[in-house]
């Protein structure tokens, strides 16, 4: 509830839980049905029918590319995945005890340092920028994954190769197979947007204040770095790394939840009836270990969902099955967040945008709970 100036006995939204803070025609969360809507569409049929670029193109415009539109937005992403480079200098001398996620907020603020339009302020002048940044991140994600394993980064490949293609064509320096880069374009579309969680609260309060776009994105992978955020992931795959086989799985979450252990990949702070994007991700999981033949860490996860849904009736959330994803596309442990945030930037760029276009300064108010009337001259 709001509180009045002065009143003692006005009540506290503890992490603003269930406040309304602002209208949004981007996306739309039903923790009970279970739900996620992005611009009218479910997501589930998203991440079935559509590519990334076409998620982006929906997110960014609202609606959903012609084909004309669609390969003109491919030659421009295209276009724009090169790094310059003093960025990718930045890279290649930044510390390697580094957190990954730190070395990717700071190479963002030198693409906006670098930008002669980065002062931009109005929703439809920051679609440039928003373009230059979802053709980048995966440029800089995968460069980091090569730089951190001793190799050279692989450039980018020109239109004919898609995003999701050529994010990890740039990891591993090979033509993925088909099901390993539909399934990574799946999980790009399904991380894309969720409406207003930490990181995309982060990133409207920036712009709240009329700063620009980079300093708002910014903001939002400081956010999505926290392990209560999108680091999530890193220890949903550590969780899966400790289990090891899957007959210790039933063992193993006994054992945590007798020590009163939170088990990172279950559970969620707004769904209450299950995360819509983990079963999709499921699937992807499944389908990508029949590709592969080795299901070692799909059987790992599914033995531990089986004995959290007998003993705590607990569903995984979207991060327990992208995990393992993830890292059997050949991404490290340490930079699956950067993964996470190079997809969330067409989502966030969506909030700005609207944001930019109605705004109003954020500015909550805090319950003071100090003291009052104290004096300097009768301190001791």
């Amino acid at each position: 509830m709001p509180a009045s100036d002065g009143d003692p006995a006005a009540r506290v939204a503890h992490g603003l839980e269930g406040v309304v803070a602002f209208e949004s025609a981007v996306a739309f969360i039903d923790g009970h049905a279970p739900e996620l809507t992005v611009r009218g569409y479910d997501i589930a049929d998203l991440a079935r029918g559509l590519c990334y670029e076409q998620m982006a193109y929906l997110l960014l415009f609202g609606r959903v590319p012609t084909a004309a539109e669609l390969a003109a937005l491919r030659s421009e992403l295209a276009g724009l995945r090169a790094l310059p480079g003093p960025v990718m200098d930045l890279l290649a001398s930044a510390p390697q005890a580094a957190h990954p996620m730190a070395v990717l907020r700071t190479a963002v603020s030198m693409l906006g340092v670098l930008d002669p339009a980065a002062e931009e302020r109005s929703g439809d002048g920051l679609i440039p920028a928003a373009k230059g940044l979802i053709a980048r991140l995966p440029t800089i994600v995968a460069a980091q994954v090569r730089l951190g394993e001793g190799l050279d980064p692989v450039p980018p490949r020109g239109p004919e190769a898609g995003h999701a293609e050529n994010y990890l064509h740039m990891v591993s320096g090979r033509e993925p197979s088909g099901p390993m880069a539909r399934a990574f374009d799946a999980a790009l579309v399904l991380y894309a947007e969720h409406e207003t969680n930490a990181s995309t609260f982060a990133c409207r309060v920036v712009v709240g204040t009329l700063s620009d776009y980079y300093s708002a994105i910014v903001a939002g992978i400081g956010a999505i770095k926290g392990p209560l955020h999108g680091g999530a992931i890193d220890d949903a795959m550590r969780l899966l790394i400790d289990i090891g086989r899957p007959e210790r799985a039933a063992g193993y979450v006994d054992e945590a939840l007798a020590a009163r252990r939170r088990l990172p990949g279950f559970g969620h702070r707004v769904y209450r009836a299950g995360d819509p994007r983990a079963s999709e991700l499921r699937e992807m999981a499944l389908k990508m270990a029949r590709a592969l033949d080795d299901s070692t860490w799909f059987d790992i996860a599914a033995a531990a969902e089986r004995r959290m849904a007998q003993t705590k009736g607990i569903i995984p959330n979207v991060d327990y099955y992208a995990a393992p994803v993830l890292y059997q596309l050949g991404f490290p442990l340490r930079l699956m967040t950067n993964v996470v945030a190079s997809a969330r930037v067409a989502g966030w760029s969506a909030h700005i945008s609207e944001q930019y276009a109605g705004n109003r300064l954020i500015r909550p108010r805090a319950l003071y709970v100090g003291e009052r009337g104290r004096r300097l001259d009768a301190a001791d």
